[in-house]
């Protein structure tokens, strides 16, 4: 068996070197050929030449350049597309997941799961701006796909080649995997894994991506029930909306039931109708929007990124 370890990278060049020290720690004591994809996603700072540098004395590592930040979700689908392993695990560049947890992930690949999902049950993150909006968007995600796992967010997972290889990944959708596996049948399970603190940089990501989570996951209900149709373009401006009209709708049905008030002829309840229909009309133009989009990149077999340049890999055809 052979297991490919991809990872994203950007602008993580204090966490390069000792993140492949410790991979080549611990995949040197497993009896499994590996390779390890480092996918530099348009970097800025010195992360390039620090992978190449590695990769001149090691061609285990194989690198991936993009042009420019095209974001995580690409990266991840550049990873699983360049893999040519039987096992496809992930994770974080910046050393908060640990390395030594790859062999537990494995085992559970061998016993029979397709999808092996890791657990920060003890986070190193900030309470109030990282775990608890993650807590709670675990939750949801759970709830609403079907895929009760208790942290989405976690990158370090393994997944079973036939399924890393039929992901076709668009937008942020590289936080909702186990739940786009289902829908490929995927067997899914769980297990808990080690998180450091971060040592170096600042995290590329805060609560203001609540939204597009929360836009996420209507997307990922869509793709695993009904077809593979998308969301977004008009999705922000939709739940804004919709979430006016529905607080509207609370004060007037509040003002009717508690305070006894006429509500029948009143501005604000036209103002309420209006604000629901609207957001939903938005919502839904952005479905009919990412269908179009998704049509174009799968109809010409376009990815959502260009490279740059590669080392120790063979380029595949990106149009």
């Amino acid at each position: 068996m052979k297991i490919s370890i991809v990872i994203p990278i950007y602008n993580e060049e204090e966490s390069v070197g000792t993140l492949y020290e410790k991979i080549i720690d611990t995949m040197n004591k497993l009896p499994y050929d590996y390779e390890i994809i480092a996918v530099d996603d348009g970097s800025t700072d010195n992360t390039f030449n620090k992978l190449k540098e590695i990769a001149s004395k090691d061609k285990r590592l194989k690198v991936i350049s993009f042009k420019r930040n095209y974001g995580q979700t690409a990266a991840m689908f550049a990873g699983f597309q360049h893999a040519s392993g039987d096992v496809v695990i992930t994770m974080d560049a910046d050393l908060q997941n640990d390395p030594a947890d790859i062999p537990i992930l494995i085992e559970k690949i061998n016993e029979g799961y397709d999808v092996v999902s890791g657990w920060r049950k003890d986070r190193k993150d900030p309470f109030f701006s990282r775990t608890l909006p993650s807590k709670i968007a675990n939750y949801i995600i759970s709830n609403v796909t079907g895929v009760y796992l208790h942290d989405y967010g976690c990158s370090l997972k393994a997944y079973k080649k036939d399924i890393a290889k039929n992901f076709r990944l668009y937008g942020d959708m590289h936080r909702f995997l186990p739940a786009l596996a289902k829908g490929l049948g995927a067997k899914i399970t769980e297990v808990p894994v080690s998180h450091h603190p971060r040592l170096y940089g600042k995290s590329k990501y805060g609560i203001g991506r609540t939204i597009r989570v929360i836009l996420d996951i209507f997307l990922v209900k869509f793709l695993n029930e009904y077809i593979n149709k998308p969301l977004y373009a008009f999705g922000g401006i939709g739940f804004i909306l919709f979430s006016l009209g529905f607080l509207s709708g609370l004060y007037l049905t509040y003002d009717k039931l508690i305070n006894h008030q006429e509500i029948g002829q009143r501005p604000l309840l036209f103002l309420t109708v209006l604000l629901i229909i609207s957001g939903l009309q938005f919502i839904s133009t952005g479905i009919i929007a990412e269908v179009i989009i998704r049509t174009y990149y799968e109809s010409q077999d376009i990815k959502p990124y260009r490279i740059k340049d590669v080392i120790n890999i063979e380029p595949i055809d990106e149009n």
